[in-house]
């Protein structure tokens, strides 16, 4: 029979892992990611990871099961957040000691960007001197809820699905920043590719929200300002 000291280290180390079999999955890693931008129901995580509902909802009940994700019912949708912004700063960093330790992270991200012209960025520090000084307009191309739920101050909310026929709605002369979610998010890559085709001077940010309110950066919520020339920057179903 093992001593009280070894039950008492398989006990705490077989907790621990229920939170890593949870992350043990590509699909649950992306839920969390894109939980990290806000609440969402099961249907819009499922649109958005490009997964079947069930599947979503199955990935969903394992991050649950772990007290990663909390859930809540209403009428005929379910809701999911993040049980606590500890879970985001955990995927976070787990995300950070990836990108340091397997070069297979930057080789995958340099094919893509190489791809698209090595697109310029423009860091995080530049962004916060150049949003004071008023110099960019600052475009945020996530989905309309994800930029209610939570966007850099001054930004203006164009979803990339619009942005096409929105055009008209940005200045030419002044340089456009647009971010989404963070380095592994697409959206703002293929927003710099469309704005650049139709003569913009635009650049992305590599990171998202989670990022910038990790900083001590502030974060506005439920504000949907009209997009101007004269725009600048301030500051399951069940």
């Amino acid at each position: 029979m093992s001593s009280p000291s070894r039950q008492f280290k398989d006990a705490i180390y077989e907790q621990l892992g229920r939170v890593g079999k949870a992350l043990a999955s590509p699909r649950r890693l992306e839920l969390l990611d894109l939980l990290c931008q806000g609440p969402r129901t099961v249907d819009a995580l499922a649109r958005e990871a490009e997964q079947s509902i069930a599947n979503t909802s199955q990935h969903l009940q394992v991050l649950r099961a772990a007290r990663l994700v909390e859930s809540e019912k209403r009428g005929l949708f379910v809701t999911y957040r993040l049980a606590d912004e500890k879970v985001c700063k955990f995927y976070r960093e787990l995300r950070t000691l990836a990108q340091s330790r397997l070069l297979e992270i930057q080789a995958v991200t340099q094919k893509f960007l190489e791809q698209r012209d090595e697109l310029e960025l423009v860091d995080q520090d530049e962004l916060v001197s150049r949003v004071r000084r008023g110099e960019v307009t600052l475009l945020d191309v996530r989905p309309s809820e994800e930029f209610k739920a939570g966007h850099i101050p001054g930004a203006v909310s164009i979803p990339l699905a619009e942005l096409e026929s929105r055009l008209a709605d940005l200045p030419r002369d002044r340089e456009i920043v647009a971010y989404c979610r963070g380095p592994y998010c697409v959206l703002s890559v293929e927003a710099v590719e469309v704005l650049r085709a139709k003569g913009f001077h635009a650049v992305r940010m590599k990171e998202g929200v989670p990022s910038w309110r990790a900083h001590g950066l502030p974060v506005a919520t439920n504000e949907q300002p009209e997009p101007s020339t004269n725009n600048r920057c301030t500051g399951e179903h069940a």
